[in-house]
């Protein structure tokens, strides 16, 4: 008995889900460890087998000993003030410097985007010391301005070319119509300019934002005092040469990630427009 073309096609899409399903489990099988261990009571981390605890013996001890017997409420709390700020920060700066970029020619304009591409040539640790050494001499170690400076210049490279690329799709007969009609070149780049580059902002807000939250090695250096550090650099306290505490280490990863994949859950379709608008018309 032969398939019609329509019933092939259809088994055809339904085994591919089965291995694209299969696949998205498999590489989250570590995020789901992560989360049953943290829901394991404390005692009992190290002597279960099983990837969840029954249903009847979940518990948030982990996550209660994490948020009262340290510090890590207030390291997510730092952490959230300094993503959120340099996310602001990087919008604004993007926002009008990508502008500036794709509509003004130079000879400055030409080398700072000459500049911007060197930026993404060299790794991020290779400033590191310099950076360092610029905080001591400036008095900026253990404030926050710093780390949010940092993290606002370490993603400007990237955020300005994206932004470029949205501008330089746009068409230039927008604003000189709206310039015909009696606007001003503010008012065209406020009312006509930024609703169509609207995916370009999320886009570099969401990289942005989670570049800052996830980074490490400036926030262990710029923030010393152990109640000015973010979440990243106060995992490490849960770890030791000698003994790591799993419970306690996966219940504050599970916070840690939660207000990432809450951010991604309402942002991803903005994400996708950025990425996808800025690949094709830039």
């Amino acid at each position: 008995m032969k398939l019609s073309k329509k019933k092939k096609e259809g088994l055809r899409n339904l085994g591919t889900h089965v291995v694209l399903i299969f696949i998205v489990l498999f590489m989250l099988l570590p995020l789901l460890s992560m989360v049953g261990t943290a829901f394991t009571k404390h005692d009992e981390v190290l002597t279960r087998t099983e990837m969840f605890p029954p249903l009847g013996e979940w518990s948030i001890e982990n996550f209660v000993g994490v948020l009262e017997k340290t510090n890590y409420g207030s390291n997510m709390i730092v952490s959230a003030v300094v993503s959120l700020s340099a996310t602001v920060l990087g919008a604004i700066v993007s926002t009008f410097s990508g502008y500036a970029l794709s509509r003004f020619r130079g000879p400055f304009y030409s080398l700072n985007l000459i500049l911007m591409l060197l930026m993404q040539m060299f790794p991020g640790m290779l400033v590191t010391i310099p950076l360092f050494l610029l905080a001591i001499n400036l008095g900026m170690v253990n404030h926050l301005s710093s780390l949010v400076l940092v993290h606002l210049g370490g993603n400007l490279g990237f955020n300005l070319m994206m932004m470029k690329s949205f501008y330089d799709s746009t068409p230039v007969e927008i604003e000189e119509a709206g310039k015909v009609d009696g606007a001003t070149d503010f008012q065209v780049f406020i009312r006509l300019i930024l609703p169509l580059v609207k995916p370009g902002i999320a886009t570099i807000s969401i990289m942005v934002f989670l570049n800052s939250w996830n980074e490490y090695t400036m926030s262990s250096l710029l923030l010393r005092n152990g109640e000015l550090q973010t979440l990243t650099v106060g995992m490490t306290r849960f770890q030791s040469l000698d003994i790591i505490d799993w419970g306690y280490l996966m219940a504050a990863s599970t916070l840690a990630v939660l207000p990432a994949l809450f951010f991604m859950f309402f942002a991803q379709k903005y994400l996708v427009q950025g990425l996808t608008a800025g690949a094709v018309k830039g």
